[in-house]
């Protein structure tokens, strides 16, 4: 069955059909949901290069990846690509990943060719100049994180400040008050945030958040171990650490064990966990407190989000904060010394 027989079959026109079939907005859902039904049935396939050349589209997303990110050691960066990919699939579209550097000369290029539909912006800073170049040259995008741009923009991001001072509000809870952080470099969006959280929560039971108690940096398990062991070794240590990876929390737990303690009875230690199925919180011993928030779900949703954005969909309707869930496990336990 062809366009035309599919749109005859249904009583509707082919340019309504064709634009149910491509997720443009103005199509209701009940419309969109009976074409997709009917395609399946009658097993219709759209020629993906007529589409394109008649939506004047090129059915490509872009991704920005930062000049000298090796995604074969990151797998939080794999996982987030793991989940672009169920879209990606599913539409039949390209993937085209964009090393980019301080200056846009690649985005300046994709955007003259017009090779891509959207770009996808990952890891922002707080001071993020692709926002500001994308807009100038018409180019629809998402970021994955936030920025302090003023000017609207698409984002999908999780709840980082939130979800830091939650936790630490948990470790005050049960009676720690010298609690330390080890963070990604300052100015990466979502690494302020969570500095901020931490802050914050300290701050709203007068309790201090000194120097010495924070660490931030490119975090790997050799960074985290480094950075740990030093926190640990100072004449008053903080009793509980909050990290920003379970990467970094491997690290951190090999700088305890060398110190002679124990995570929970002597350090307790909470992790964010995107997910990454490599390294689980539960085969842990103790297994860890986290903050939990799929990747592998955002990559999937922003793929979805930067398709919309392509067919002209509005800014405004796609700027999304998810909450961030708190996962309680044998890795916190109240400071030594206090009971109840």
């Amino acid at each position: 069955m062809n366009l035309k027989q599919l749109a005859e079959h249904l009583g509707l026109s082919q340019t309504t059909v064709s634009r149910a079939l491509n997720g443009y907005p103005e199509v209701g859902e009940e419309t969109r949901k009976r074409v997709a039904e009917a395609a399946l049935t009658h097993g219709y396939h759209p020629n993906s290069n007529a589409r394109r050349l008649a939506l004047g589209r090129t059915g490509t997303i872009g991704l920005t990846l930062p000049f000298g990110h090796s995604m074969s050691i990151d797998p939080l960066f794999a996982e987030f690509l793991s989940g672009l990919a169920v879209g990606i699939t599913e539409n039949e579209s390209d993937l085209l990943i964009i090393p980019v550097k301080a200056e846009p000369d690649p985005i300046q290029r994709m955007a003259r060719l017009k090779s891509v539909d959207a770009i996808i912006v990952s890891s922002p800073m707080r001071e993020e100049p692709l926002v500001n170049q994308l807009r100038s040259m018409k180019v629809p995008f998402v970021l994955h994180g936030r920025t302090n741009s003023i000017e609207p923009y698409a984002y999908l991001d999780i709840d980082n400040d939130g979800a830091f001072q939650r936790a630490t509000d948990l470790l005050i809870d049960l009676g720690h008050t010298r609690i330390g952080l080890i963070n990604a470099t300052p100015w990466l969006n979502f690494a302020a945030d969570r500095e901020a959280g931490w802050r914050r929560a300290l701050e709203a039971r007068g309790l201090s958040a000194p120097p010495s108690y924070l660490r931030s940096g490119i975090l790997t398990e050799e960074s985290s171990y480094r950075f740990a062991h030093d926190i640990l070794s100072l004449a008053e240590p903080p009793t509980a650490l909050l990290c920003s990876s379970m990467l970094s929390a491997l690290g951190i737990g090999r700088a305890v064990a060398d110190l002679g303690l124990t995570i929970g009875a002597d350090v307790s230690l909470i992790a964010h966990d995107d997910g990454v199925p490599s390294i689980r919180p539960t085969t842990m011993v103790p297994p860890l407190t986290t903050t939990f928030s799929s990747l592998r779900k955002a990559g999937e949703h922003i793929e979805s989000v930067a398709r919309a954005l392509g067919t002209g969909a509005n800014v405004a309707d796609h700027q999304e904060i998810w909450p961030v869930d708190i996962v309680f496990r044998g890795s916190v336990q109240r400071p030594r010394g206090r009971k109840g």
